[in-house]
C-alpha cells in the first residue's frame, strides 16, 4: 500500500511594482488548517498605495501564517506555508516519519498560477466563499520552513502588551515614543504603526512630544522617519528629477463659456458631468493631435515610445499621499463617461482600493490642483510619462472682452513637459488646442 508524500511550499510576499519593498499585513482571509486552491485570496496586504488582496499560487492545508496583522512583511518574505500532497511514493519503514520536502518558490509556482495579484495577473480570481481564521494566527511551530518574526511584549503596568513589529519597535524607538503608554489597537491589544503614529501626533500619551512633533535627537535635530508612502515617493520624484530635463510653460484661460455649458447642463435631481471631465476630454482630444505626449521615452534607445491607447492618470491626494490611477482607454469615453470613471477612481484611491493597472499604466496626468487651493504649479513629471497637464482655481477674475475689462471665469493652465521629446513649439501648440477648447467648449465639442 503506497502512502502520500506531504511537500511544505512557502509562498513569499511577491513584487508589488512602483518600486515597493514591504507591505502590512492589514488581515488574514484563511486560517492555520484551512484549505486552500490556486488563485485564492489568502491575505489582504497595505503597500504605499493601496490595499491589495494576495492569492496563493498553491493549493493545500495552510501550515503556518508567516506573520500577524499589523505586521510589515517586505517583499520575498514568507507569507504563509502550504501542505500538499504531491503523489503515492513507497510506505516508509516502521518509526520513521514520512518524506517531505520544503519549497520556497513563490515567483515560479505564481508565473504557474496565472496569478501573482488580483487584478494584476491573467485571470479573474476565482469566486466562492472565503473561509476566515478563527481566531488570532497561532504561535508557529519550531519546525516551521521559515520562523516568522517575533513580536516583542512591552509592559504596561503588569499587563503585557504585544508589538506587531521590529518597524513599529523602530518607529517608536526613533520618535521617542514610550510604547507602555500607548494603547494597542489591533487584535488582542496589539500595538501597530498606526498607533504609534497617533501618538506622535498628541492623540495618545506617549512620553516627550511636544506639538506632535518627535523628540529632538542629538543638538537639536528632530528626525521623523518617513512613512511607506512618502518612501516611495521619494524615490519616484528623485528619479524623476534626476533623469526628465523637464520644462513648465502656462497660459491663462478664460473659462466663463464651459462653467456656463457646465451650468446649463445641470438639474436639481442631475449634476451632470463636473469641469474635471470636460477638461479630461479636451486633453484626450488635444493628445490625438499631439501624441508624443502620450508616452514615455527611452533613453537606452533614444526613442520615444508613443502609446496608441491613452490612459489619463488622476492626480488624486489620499491619507496614504498623492496617487495617480489612470483611466485606462480613456479616449473611448464620452464627458459624462469619464466623469463617471474619475469619481469612481478618485472614492478608491482614498479608501485604497484601486487595481495595480490602474496605478501603472498611466500615460498622460492631468492634475486639478486648484481643488488644494492655488492656481499654479511646476509640477514634477510621473515618471516613466512625458508630460503632465494641471489646472488651478477658476475664479472671478478682472478680463478684457472687446476693449472693456469684465469679470470672467479664469483659470491658469500648466504644462510641465520632458524637454527630450519636444520643443517649446510643440508644447505651446498642446497647451492652446486644450486652451481653445476650453475658451469655446461648444465648438470643440462639434468637433469630437
Amino acid at each position: 500500500m503506497s502512502q502520500t508524500r506531504a511537500t511544505i511550499r512557502t509562498f513569499v510576499l511577491p513584487d508589488l511594482g512602483e518600486g515597493l519593498t514591504d507591505a502590512e499585513i492589514v488581515r488574514w482571509l484563511v486560517g492555520e488548517g484551512d484549505e486552500v486552491r490556486i488563485d485564492q485570496p489568502v491575505v489582504e496586504v497595505e503597500t504605499a498605495k493601496s490595499v491589495v488582496e494576495v492569492p496563493t499560487p498553491y493549493a493545500g492545508r495552510v501550515v503556518v501564517l508567516h506573520g500577524r496583522q499589523g505586521q510589515a512583511v517586505g517583499v520575498g518574505e514568507p507569507l504563509l506555508s502550504i501542505a500538499a500532497d504531491v503523489g503515492d511514493e513507497p510506505p516508509a519503514p516502521v518509526g520513521e516519519p514520512l518524506p517531505s520536502t520544503v519549497e520556497r518558490d513563490g515567483a515560479a509556482e505564481a508565473a504557474r498560477s496565472g496569478n501573482v495579484l488580483v487584478g494584476y495577473g491573467t485571470s479573474e480570481a476565482p469566486s466562492g466563499r472565503r473561509r476566515r481564521p478563527k481566531g488570532p494566527p497561532a504561535a508557529q511551530p519550531t519546525a516551521a520552513p521559515v520562523a516568522a518574526p517575533v513580536a516583542q511584549p512591552v509592559r504596561n503596568g503588569s499587563a503585557p502588551r504585544a508589538v506587531a513589529s521590529p518597524l513599529v519597535r523602530r518607529l517608536a524607538y526613533e520618535w521617542g515614543v514610550e510604547l507602555d503608554h500607548v494603547r494597542g489597537t489591533g487584535p488582542g491589544g496589539l500595538i501597530t504603526r498606526a498607533d504609534v503614529e497617533r501618538a506622535v501626533a498628541g492623540a495618545e500619551p506617549a512620553g516627550a512630544v511636544a506639538d506632535g512633533v518627535p523628540p529632538a535627537v542629538g543638538d537639536g535635530e528632530r528626525r521623523i522617519p518617513l512613512s511607506a508612502s512618502a518612501r516611495a515617493a521619494a524615490v519616484h520624484y528623485g528619479r524623476s528629477r534626476a533623469e526628465i530635463p523637464e520644462a513648465t510653460i502656462w497660459v491663462d484661460v478664460d473659462a466663463t463659456e464651459l462653467v456656463r455649458l457646465r451650468e446649463s447642463g445641470r438639474t436639481p435631481d442631475e449634476p451632470g458631468p463636473g469641469l474635471l471631465a470636460y477638461l479630461a476630454r479636451f486633453v484626450v482630444a488635444a493628445l490625438r493631435d499631439y501624441p508624443v505626449f502620450n508616452g514615455r521615452f527611452d533613453a537606452q534607445r533614444q526613442e520615444i515610445v508613443a502609446s496608441t491607447a491613452v490612459n489619463l492618470g488622476i492626480a488624486v491626494q489620499t491619507d496614504r499621499g498623492l496617487v495617480v490611477p489612470a483611466v485606462l482607454g480613456a479616449q473611448q469615453c464620452s464627458i459624462a463617461e469619464l466623469d463617471e470613471r474619475i469619481a469612481s477612481l478618485t472614492a478608491r484611491a482614498r479608501a485604497g482600493r484601486l487595481a495595480a493597472a490602474e496605478l501603472t499604466a498611466g500615460t498622460f496626468t492631468l492634475n486639478n490642483y486648484g481643488g488644494l487651493g492655488v492656481d499654479g504649479s511646476a509640477a514634477i513629471i510621473n515618471h516613466p510619462q512625458v508630460a503632465m497637464l494641471g489646472i488651478g482655481r477658476v475664479l472671478e477674475r478682472p478680463w478684457v472682452v472687446a476693449g472693456e475689462v469684465v469679470p470672467r471665469r479664469v483659470a491658469q493652465l500648466s504644462f510641465v513637459f520632458d524637454h527630450r521629446v519636444a520643443d517649446g513649439a510643440t508644447a505651446a501648440g498642446f497647451v492652446r488646442a486644450v486652451a481653445d477648447a476650453v475658451e469655446r467648449p461648444v465648438r470643440a465639442l462639434a468637433k469630437l
